[in-house]
């Protein structure tokens, strides 16, 4: 399982690993057993928010680990509510007590605007406050780095604006069915890390057949294939599980998919998110 060893390097020279485990949707006391149980599989990359409620229960399973805290990479998300500089500060503070640690590897905007107006209103400055004490708590030390998730080019292009920081990486739904192939380029241009969260569509992806087609081709699992397509596109992939052998499955990715094959997955459409399309992010808005 070598890509749990496999790293990117961020554009301030930090690196992070290629695979990471989600935590969406597990809950606080739950989420510890399975943040263990990954490190002990041999993740080192663990994705959290303060929305997801469950930082307090990834901090303790990080500091509880037996993992030196250096080895690992623990990302967290300012909640999409807050658009002014001093509730920021305050909230960047708050995730590191509930997390009880004294720094965060990365720590990103979760989204630029409310989920309540999600793609909706005009939360322009309200981002450039949010980033400006992303950038004074990175300077502080208290972020190894910054960024941002659900960001579009005019996003980012309106936090460029007044930035002493590019953000080292922008976090989207990426997945087969779903690649925003221009706004990658964009970040890559930039030189932004695209993490790809939900890299198995949650779970819709597993009924296209022409997927399960691709998949037996490559005697993989569909996830297995889905996670390693987001890899391949060059960026982090994020797939959320507390099943430990959902982890391992979702580890052993040491193919390679052929370039004809990325194209095929690079032009599906068709995704259904079933019970999921009620969140606003998979809502099509």
């Amino acid at each position: 399982m070598t890509i749990l060893n496999e790293t990117y390097t961020l554009s301030n020279g930090v690196e992070i690993p290629r695979l990471g485990l989600g935590t969406w949707f597990i809950d606080d006391d739950r989420v510890a057993d399975a943040v263990r149980g990954a490190v002990e599989i041999g993740y080192r990359n663990v994705d959290t928010a303060q929305a997801y409620g469950n930082e307090r229960g990834v901090g303790e399973a990080v500091r509880t680990s037996g993992v030196p805290r250096d080895d690992l990479f623990v990302s967290t998300k300012l909640a999409a509510e807050i658009k002014d500089y001093d509730r920021a500060l305050a909230a960047i503070d708050g995730s590191l007590a509930t997390l009880g640690l004294d720094h965060i590897d990365l720590m990103l905007i979760h989204s630029p605007q409310p989920w309540d107006d999600f793609r909706g209103g005009d939360y322009a400055q309200g981002n450039r406050e949010a980033w400006r004490a992303l950038e004074d708590a990175h300077r502080a030390g208290k972020l190894r780095s910054i960024g941002v998730s659900n960001f579009q080019r005019h996003d980012l292009e309106n936090i460029l604006q007044g930035a002493t920081v590019v953000p080292h990486a922008n976090q989207l739904l990426v997945h087969a069915g779903n690649t925003p192939t221009d706004l990658l380029d964009y970040c890559e241009s930039k030189q932004i890390l695209v993490e790809a969260y939900s890299p198995i569509a949650h779970g819709a992806i597993l009924k296209n057949t022409e997927v399960q087609a691709m998949a037996q081709k490559y005697g993989v699992s569909v996830p297995q294939l889905c996670i390693r397509y987001t890899l391949q596109l060059g960026a982090v992939s994020l797939p959320k599980t507390a099943n430990p052998e959902h982890m391992r499955s979702n580890a052993e990715v040491d193919f390679e998919i052929s370039g004809d094959d990325m194209d095929v997955l690079r032009d599906l459409r068709d995704v259904d998110y079933g019970e999921h399309s009620v969140f606003p992010v998979y809502s099509g808005k």
